[in-house]
């Protein structure tokens, strides 16, 4: 899936990537998507929650299965298909019942191939939904289990994938697209490969129009507004701030820590993200 780029016949041509992809044409399948409201960042009381949210294209929320609940039935990949609400590319499946559903497409799937998701198998297959203790070490997965019987939570963008780096008796250890290694039951399941569109994050908008069909609006600067708005504003003459980046209401924006600390899912990360032994 190579990056085109399109002779500047316009200026909003001149710096556009386009991710080429061969996928199958027209809607998806009409049962398994559902209308998606546009909060425009409100919530439920209608107070601007998210800043610069609203437009964007009508969308509908492809219904995805994150569970793989259906065991040892064959399933055929009838289509590659595009999803607006997230960055990979979703593969619907056939299976021998005559049931549909869609799952992430792994890197490496074509249509006519034959996935299937089993608590016994131990054919590693892009695509196959396996337990972990089945699962060879040094294998690339994704769409990996917290808890098990809950459906994939972990490493589902697109190009993302987590590596099986052990097995002990009761739990496996996973090094994360981000460079966490974690613990996670055995008993928890994942798909076999990475997660296709890996070229999605290489891709360029272009142009703003092209971030409006995205829902996203313009945003202004906080050192470009008066002090009355922001605490960064003000000054004679064009200035850079000169103090620590912040929100409008005084939030520090670089740096500042906002993980939550739970004491149920920390005590199984041996190493945190920055390379560091997690201190539980």
């Amino acid at each position: 899936m190579p990056l085109v780029e399109k002779k500047p016949v316009t200026p909003s041509q001149r710096f556009y990537k386009q991710n080429k992809q061969d996928l199958a044409k027209g809607g998806p399948e009409r049962r398994l998507t559902i209308h998606k409201k546009n909060s425009a960042g409100r919530n439920a009381y209608g107070r601007i929650t998210s800043r610069r949210r609203g437009g964007g294209h009508k969308r509908h929320i492809r219904i995805i299965d994150f569970r793989r609940d259906k065991l040892d039935i064959p399933a055929k990949i009838q289509s590659i298909q595009y999803d607006p609400n997230r960055s990979a590319n979703l593969a619907l499946l056939a299976y021998a019942d005559g049931e549909k559903r869609y799952i992430l497409a792994p890197r490496g799937l074509t249509v006519g191939d034959t996935v299937i998701a089993s608590e016994s198998s131990t054919d590693i297959n892009p695509g196959n939904f396996l337990l972990l203790s089945n699962i060879p070490p040094a294998t690339k997965i994704h769409n990996i289990e917290l808890t098990p019987g809950r459906g994939g939570q972990i490493a589902r963008s697109a190009g993302t994938a987590a590596q099986l780096m052990g097995i002990d008796a009761t739990f496996a250890t996973i090094k994360m697209p981000s460079g966490e290694i974690r613990l996670i039951n055995l008993k928890c399941r994942a798909t076999i490969g990475e997660v296709g569109n890996s070229q999605h994050q290489s891709r360029t908008i272009g142009k703003a129009g092209r971030s409006r069909w995205l829902g996203r609006r313009p945003r202004v600067r906080g050192v470009a507004m008066n002090p009355v708005d922001h605490p960064m504003g003000g000054g004679e003459g064009r200035t850079s701030g000169g103090g620590h980046p912040m929100s409008p209401w005084g939030q520090l924006s670089k740096g500042f820590p906002t993980r939550r600390k739970s004491k149920t899912t920390n005590k199984f990360i041996l190493v945190n993200r920055n390379g560091k032994k997690f201190k539980r």
